[in-house]
């Protein structure tokens, strides 16, 4: 016998669980299907070195579902301070965009805890934990899925939330175009000597890009874009404190490791499409980008919420032209941050070409100079 539901959402992630929540308030049946066991508890130990710079406009959609965390453990940036490899500099602040922030900094684990508690009170989302899918089925009117313990569920509409190497992606038939920037992003987070001041900071170094984020307290989140993770990750914690001060220019004077390096890598994915009869792709799943913007969540926050609002209304979620409202609705700004990010780690990146540090250091320089410009790029990191 089949378990019946509007909607099957594989992967309890941050999008996936926020997509769950917001159908929840729709009134809709969903079941989260969650190969993870993690507690509550879990979730809220320690210092969680994957961090997210959430935008205003995301911040608003998870304070909508009553999800957006205790600031006990959020940064703010308020501006932004970018250099180049030879000199160049951009700075801009939320005062440009006329903004309280261009955004905030929230731990992985905190941020998601702050959702699944949401989710422990919603009466039409059925959580399921440890199980994994091990088939897909689709057809005109409904899809369903088999677990590892045989349940079959059935449903309107199957979503993959399950991340860059996505099984729905796989299973459902989408093809996906993935090219490797041949980089890891190696993170860890660090108590600093010097206020950091609410700044991000950025250093396009020529063989990688170096992010400083802030966090509560006088502490940082380093995202460091590199080709050569392994000796980052090889270092004592005492020696990568000090490497990761000196590439910064040692801004916030001596650093002291609070979570171990770790390194993921970096890809641009691209499906050709990301929906599939009665299917639908979002966050990682549906794309990634580089992190040197960081907006992979943000864009995948706004798949939940478009997908969501696509599907108010609807009596059968499944609805081709439902779908394909939700598919239009992403393709212009999914693909544009794609774009403007894979173009930026290709110019900084690019060493043969004579002239050419120069003048993307020139170029930093001259935005700098550009009030209505760097207004413009304040309002877009906010997402205005």
């Amino acid at each position: 016998m089949n378990e019946q539901y509007d909607v099957l959402v594989v992967g309890g992630g941050l999008v996936g669980a926020a997509l769950a929540l917001a159908l929840d308030k729709q009134g809709r049946r969903v079941a989260l299907v969650e190969g993870q066991g993690e507690s509550l508890d879990s979730l809220q130990d320690g210092w969680d070195a994957r961090i997210y710079a959430i935008s205003p406009a995301n911040r608003a959609f998870l304070a909508g579902l009553g999800a957006w965390p205790d600031m006990a453990r959020i940064g703010t940036i308020a501006s932004m301070d970018v250099r180049g490899d030879l000199g160049g500099q951009i700075a801009f602040s939320a005062a440009d965009a006329g903004a309280e922030a261009l955004a905030w900094i929230a731990e992985n684990r905190w941020l998601l805890a702050a959702i699944w508690q949401q989710l422990q009170h919603a009466s039409g989302v059925t959580v399921i934990r440890g199980q994994r899918p091990q088939a897909l089925w689709q057809a005109p009117q409904h899809a369903g899925l088999v677990l590892d313990d045989g349940r079959k569920l059935q449903a309107q509409l199957i979503v993959g939330a399950d991340g860059a190497n996505s099984w729905v992606r796989q299973q459902s038939g989408i093809a996906a175009n993935i090219k490797p920037y041949g980089h890891s992003g190696v993170v860890a987070n660090f108590a600093c000597e010097k206020p950091h001041g609410d700044i991000a900071r950025q250093w396009f170094l020529g063989d990688g890009i170096l992010a400083w984020l802030p966090m509560p307290g006088n502490r940082i989140s380093m995202v460091w874009s590199t080709s050569q993770p392994e000796p980052l990750l090889a270092l004592p914690a005492e020696r990568l404190a000090e490497v990761v001060a000196d590439a910064g220019g040692h801004a916030l004077g001596r650093l002291e490791v609070l979570t171990p390096a770790a390194a993921f890598p970096l890809r641009l994915i691209t499906p050709e499409q990301v929906i599939a009869e009665r299917v639908a792709l979002v966050g990682d799943a549906a794309h990634t980008v580089h992190p040197l913007a960081g907006q992979g969540v943000n864009l995948g926050f706004q798949d939940a919420a478009r997908l969501a609002a696509a599907l108010a209304g609807q009596g059968d979620c499944g609805q081709w032209l439902a779908l394909r409202r939700y598919e239009r609705s992403r393709k212009e700004a999914v693909r544009t941050m794609q774009l403007t990010c894979d173009a930026l780690f290709g110019l900084f990146h690019a060493k043969q070409t004579p002239g050419l540090a120069w003048l993307r250091n020139a170029g930093l320089n001259l935005t700098n100079r550009l009030p209505l410009i760097k207004r413009q790029l304040a309002r877009h990191a906010v997402g205005f």
